[in-house]
């Protein structure tokens, strides 16, 4: 199992604390997973990597460090990933998150995470479209494994300020899916190489809007 010393610089405790936490919280994850559906049976071998880790590589992309408060919100939260590991990751440097999920039993699940870790985080149990984005600030919008990136920008977009950052996890297809997004959304995005998946990336999307005319 490998460690999280690497991303000791934007953790909010000790690395040796948060790696217990995180461990605690693949062994829940596990635990739920065996009577709900939270991640796919065929990585439950693999949790620690392709689950924790994929997760915790965007903190270097948030490098939060300086900053008062941190509002995030995690849409399609399911297993609670990557939120979960990221408050865990963060919990004393002022990140709080908002992690929106419609189904009852991840509801229930993430709830219990929450509490079990106690996190800086709420769930909203709904989707997404129907949250009023007037009265939910957000900073940073993280995502995975929940929609093509022409639907995801279309369910982000009304919670996008000036200053938001969307981080998003995309596979094999994420040229399409960015090629695709261009017809109708101006946006500047920069990639970075997935850490779990050779063919993956993490999107960091700024300056979203919609084309002029479309």
């Amino acid at each position: 199992m490998a460690g999280i010393d690497q991303y000791a610089p934007w953790l909010g405790r000790p690395a040796a604390e948060v790696q217990r936490d995180l461990e605690s919280f693949a062994a829940l994850l596990l635990k739920w997973n065996a009577v709900q559906n939270l991640v796919s049976r065929e990585t439950e071998k693999t949790v620690w990597d392709r689950h924790i880790v994929d997760s915790l590589q965007l903190l270097p992309l948030i490098d939060h460090r300086g900053a008062s408060e941190l509002n995030v919100m995690d849409i399609g939260s399911g297993g609670g990933l990557p939120a979960i590991p990221l408050a865990i990751s963060l919990k004393g440097t002022g990140a709080l998150f908002t992690l929106v999920e419609p189904i009852s039993k991840k509801v229930s699940f993430l709830r219990t995470a929450i509490r079990e870790f106690g996190l800086p985080a709420k769930v909203l149990a709904g989707r997404v479209e129907e949250l009023d984005s007037r009265e939910t600030p957000v900073d940073l919008i993280t995502s995975r494994a929940l929609a093509e990136l022409k639907v995801l920008f279309g369910l982000i977009h009304p919670f996008f300020g000036p200053q938001t950052v969307a981080i998003l996890h995309k596979g094999k297809d994420h040229a399409v899916e960015l090629a695709e997004s261009r017809l109708a959304w101006d946006f500047d995005v920069v990639l970075t190489n997935s850490v779990t998946d050779e063919r993956g990336v993490l999107l960091r999307i700024t300056n979203l809007r919609p084309k002029s005319g479309v």
